[in-house]
This record gives C-alpha cells, structure tokens and sequence, in this order.
C-alpha cells in the first residue's frame, strides 16, 4: 500500500510513541463525565470537568497553545499549558507529546478546569490528557478567509457518501440530518404507541416476494435448498397478525427493490407500515395528516417546512383528489370506465411510450406519472385508484372499477400509499390470477401469488386499513435534502475503483499521458526520458493494466490513455 507522506509521517509519529512507551490505543475506559454542550450549559468558573473527543485545530505559541475538541454533541475550546500540564522538570509531555506527536483528528481525553478567556469564550484548562486514538489519516480540513470564503471543503458527493465517516466529522450540518432523521421515526413511534398499537417484525428473506409490484433480489437458502426473496414489502405478514387477532401494528421495514437507483429511490430502503383493524381509507387519511401534522411541529416548531424552492404546509386537512379526476384535469382525458385499448391510444397522444405488456394500471399509472404527479407540491391525497392498479385493495363502496385507496403525495412525490384492505379471499385470489396473467404479457413486476396468504384471509380478516409510508423520502422533506443519498449513512453505491499501482517506469509516461491522452508513441517516448529498457518495461506494464492502448494507423504508431 503506497502512502502519501503526510500518512507516512503520522506512522512515524506512532513509532515514536510506543517506543516513548506510550499505547497510541489504550484498552482501559476513560471516565468521561462532560461533554461539549454541557460544559457550555452548566458553567461554573474552576470547575473540574474529563472530557474526550478528536483534536480538530490548535494554535501552537510556545509554552501554550489553545485548540478545539469536537465530541459528538460539538466542539469545545481547549487551553493547553506546558507547565499545568508538567508541574515537574520534566516537560516532554508537552514538548515531545503534545506539540510534535499529536495530530489533528487524533482522539484525547482531556481533565481540566474550566475558566473564560478575555474575548468570553468558555475554555477547559488542561491539566492531563490521554492519547486515545491515534489518527492514520488526515482529515480534510476547510479553510475560511477573511472575506468568509471556503477553501478546501469536503463536498465531492462520491467521496462524502463512500466516507461518510469523515462527512460527519468536518460536515456538522450531515450529523443534524441524521439527528433529525431519528427524531422522525422516534415520533412515528410514539404517536402509533399512545394509540395502542404494537411495533413488530417480519422476515425480510421470504419465499414470495409480495405486497407490492416490483422487481425482487433473489438469493438460495443452502440448508433448506430453496429460493428465496428479500421482500419488497412487509404488507402481507402483517396482515397475518391483523388475521391472528392483534387491532394494531406497525414496522420499520428495510425492503429491497431490484430496480433503477437515482436522486430519490435506493435499492435498499426504509418503509413503515401500519395496519389498524376494524378502520378504513377516511380513517387513514385524517390519522396521517395528523402524523404529519405532528412529526413538523417535533422538528420544526411550526408545520411550514421549507424544501428546496418551495415551502411545504403539513397543517392538516389536506387536498383529496381522484386519480382519474387528476388526469381528466390535467390533460383533458376521461379515463373512467374506458378499455385497455382506449387508454393506450389516450397515453399514446400524450407523447407517452407505452408497450403492450402494460394493462390498464400500468397506463394510468404512466399518464399520472408522467403529466399529473409533478404538479401537487402541497401534501394532496390522490385517491380511488383502478381496480387493475390496486391488487390489494377493496373495491370502492360507491365508484365501480374503482378501489378505495390513496397515494399522499408532497412536493410532485409519492410519500404514503394507503388502502382499505381487500379481505375477501375470493376476491384476492381473482386479484392475484389477473396478476398471474400480468406477468404472462411480460410484466416482470406482477405480484406473485402468495397461497398462504389466501389461507390466512379463508380464517377471516376483519376491515382492515393500511398504510406504507417512505422514511427515507420523508426524512429528505423534513431535513431539505434533494437527494436520498443525503439522507442515508451509507448509500448504495458503484464499486469503488482500484488505485492504480504503477512503478517509477510506469508513473513517468502515465503522466504525460494524462496531460495529452493520445499522442505518437515517439514524442512519448522522448517526454519520458527513459532508458530503452525502461521505456518498454513501462510501456508494456501500462498496456497490461488497460491503462494504455497502442494503436497503428497511416500515421505510424498512436499511444492512448484508456483511464
């Protein structure tokens, strides 16, 4: 593994310490008793404090230096004095330790007192500190000028999400993200729990991969010799639980869909679901604006949140619209009651791609997507959906063809699709065949047939309502990111490419290379200055790795970077 020098340097340093006998990575606990905001909120002049964090800046004068230790609620400043420090002759802890083996990122433990500097600001004076960690590696570090410019900062998205690590040291605002993501799913908890309902769990491998339409991920239990799913939804088992006699539950599910990745959807996602006996669609949707309603005022203080460009009002009630009235709307289409054929000619005059393997659902769902759904930023329930969109669902009491179901959407996005659950066992396994008959056209997103859900439903469910809501998409509302990955730890991402590993032969016609990527194999060979022996080692090695091509025309020989 070849090291740049600063990474070489702090290796050095670590040498240095052992062999000075001190243990750069100490087993023992270390007896926090404060912490950063603490300290600030509880100030008492003199009083003694042990605290521990990384060392994230210092400015070194001599005999003393201030610096700052960041924990994991904030940073503090520190005061480090050589002779509080080392009240004896010896000062090596200071001169040696502190001031030349220590680095920025380099967890301390600090125990001191506290007093104000001149300017105000609340400092700990250190009396002893403990190497807790050495750092190997260091830490990007933003510059700020005096005209308030930032140099420097960590903000590649490729590097921020494969090293969130690091984004959530240098990147305080990531962190805040995070804590308000918990401080959602915390308050969905507490509001499903003061209503008496039960969090349970559900398998995620599971032998039919239903409760939605989607493309499924696919693995093989080796023991038992069979293939299994990882679910795309946990619907159907918890309407098991509903079948076996609890009023009320909810999950929070991680589900997988083996589908395309972009700005909003992520393979592996979080989705709570909760299913309420003896309710309804009405019941669902004043239940949810109330979540909503309830989940701004935690985070915000007030149901106005801004995202993006837009202000988005979770104050309930919120709009109801039909689907088909949305896209008669919105594009001057009556589609209620109208054949297959009718609606793909309507979808077909829309500029819309359609094939034949889409049925009506798929259609309609096309025609909204693409012409309706960008346009409802304020939350809007859109609801009774088609039979053939809703294979879950129950048929609507009042509308024929029509089920009775919603989709909330916020800001042109879907956030919670909710139904009246189907529990007609005769009804459902009509549903699932018509589904069957689907993925026979070559719709490879059809709903499996799930026969012991069948039979859970033949024991006898009662009216039952149901909803699915997005966390990760709601978090993304709620904390004004744009993307997912924002909103995730770690986000799904494409293999990270390999450093290359080229030897000094390599390197020399590498660069070149890299500043003019196609040039005749003799000017490079010039540039290089190297040996013949040299040149063809180098040459040879860059072609071997792919780096290189080269190529014969009239022209003569033409060396190309490939990477």
């Amino acid at each position: 593994m070849a090291l740049s020098e600063q990474e070489q340097v702090r290796r050095d340093k670590l040498s240095r310490l052992r062999e000075m006998g001190i243990d750069p990575y100490p087993a023992p606990l270390y007896p926090v008793n404060n912490t950063s905001t603490k300290i600030k909120q509880d100030y008492t002049e003199g009083k003694k404090v042990i605290i521990a964090g990384r060392l994230m800046s210092r400015r070194i004068q001599g005999s003393a230096s201030f610096a700052e230790l960041q924990d994991a609620e904030g940073r503090v400043q520190v005061y480090f004095n050589r002779d509080e420090i080392c009240t004896g002759e010896d000062k090596s802890k200071y001169n040696d330790v502190y001031k030349k083996l220590l680095d920025i990122g380099d967890f301390v433990g600090i125990e001191g007192e506290l007093f104000t500097t001149k300017v105000g600001e609340i400092t700990v004076m250190v009396k002893d500190f403990t190497l807790l960690s050495k750092s190997l590696r260091p830490l990007p570090q933003p510059r700020i000028d005096e005209q308030g410019n930032v140099y420097d900062e960590f903000n590649d998205p490729e590097l921020r999400y494969r090293q969130r690590y690091v984004d959530l040291v240098v990147n305080p605002k990531v962190k805040d993200t995070f804590v308000k993501r918990t401080q959602i799913t915390t308050t969905i908890r507490d509001f499903y729990n003061e209503m008496g309902f039960l969090e349970v769990e559900t398998p995620i491998l599971q032998p039919i991969p239903g409760g939605a339409s989607a493309r499924p991920f696919m693995t093989h239990h080796n023991a038992l010799d069979i293939p299994l799913y990882l679910r795309i939804a946990n619907e159907l088992y918890l309407k098991r639980l509903i079948v076996g006699g609890f009023d009320g539950v909810y999950e929070f599910a991680k589900d997988f869909r083996n589908e395309g990745m972009d700005r909003t959807h992520n393979p592996e996602f979080t989705v709570m679901e909760m299913y309420a006996a003896y309710k309804d669609y009405d019941w669902m949707m004043d239940t949810t604006e109330k979540l909503l309603e309830k989940v701004a005022l935690k985070l915000h203080g007030t149901t106005e949140v801004p995202f993006g460009e837009n202000v988005i009002n979770y104050k309930a009630p919120y709009k109801r619209i039909g689907i088909l009235d949305a896209i008669k709307e919105h594009t001057g289409y009556d589609l209620y009651q109208k054949s297959e054929d009718e609606i793909r000619e309507a979808a077909k005059a829309l500029g819309l791609e359609v094939d034949e393997t889409m049925g009506t659902g798929k259609l309609i769902d096309e025609i909204f997507g693409e012409k309706c759904e960008h346009l409802y930023i304020q939350p809007t329930f859109i609801i009774d959906y088609p039979v053939e969109m809703s294979p879950l669902t129950k048929k609507h009491r009042s509308k024929e063809g029509l089920t009775e179901r919603f989709e909330l959407m916020v800001n042109g996005k879907e956030l919670a699709n909710a139904y009246t659950e189907l529990n007609d066992p005769i009804d459902q396994r009509e549903r699932f065949e018509d589904q069957l008959k689907l993925s026979e056209k070559g719709d490879d997103e059809a709903m499996f047939i799930d026969q012991d859900f069948l039979r859970a439903l033949e024991y006898g469910m009662p009216p039952t309502s149901g909803i699915g809501i997005g966390i990760d998409r709601l978090a993304m509302f709620m904390t004004n990111n744009q993307s997912i990955q924002e909103v995730l730890f770690f986000p799904q991402m494409k293999p990270e490419k390999k450093a290359l590993e080229l030897n000094d032969n390599e390197k020399a016609i590498y660069e070149i290379l890299k500043k003019e990527p196609s040039i005749e194999l003799g000017a490079l060979k010039t540039a290089s200055g190297l040996s013949n022996k040299g040149w063809d080692k180098g040459i040879k090695g860059l072609t071997k790795l792919g780096v290189a091509k080269v190529t014969k025309d009239d022209a003569g020989l033409t060396v190309t970077l490939e990477k």
